[in-house]
């Protein structure tokens, strides 16, 4: 029971992380954004040290930034591989049925 719990716990963050990083890209269209509103900053200092990390690999092409789409790509699988390697530890543990 506490083992789907945490399943669906680490789910649902990944599903919320995803959702702030469209949000960011979203923001990012509004011109008159300031950015230095809390909840803005808040948002900027969670998504944008990740967003960084494929900024680096992948320049923006003119005006569009294509990073955050690979971000995605790199975030889905992600989650994939941290659930099926929870489901793997809780099954070696018994807290999941076979």
């Amino acid at each position: 029971m506490i083992a789907s719990k945490i399943l669906q716990a680490v789910n649902t963050c990944f599903y919320a992380y995803s959702l702030l990083i469209i949000i960011r890209c979203l923001l990012t269209w509004l011109p008159n954004i300031n950015w230095e509103n809390p909840i803005f900053m808040g948002l900027k200092s969670a998504v944008d040290p990740y967003l960084n990390l494929f900024k680096r690999i992948i320049p923006p092409i003119g005006m569009f930034d294509f990073s955050p789409i690979f971000a995605m790509f790199v975030l889905w699988p992600l989650n994939w591989l941290v659930i099926v390697i929870l489901v793997l530890i809780f099954r070696v543990l018994g807290m999941l049925g076979q």
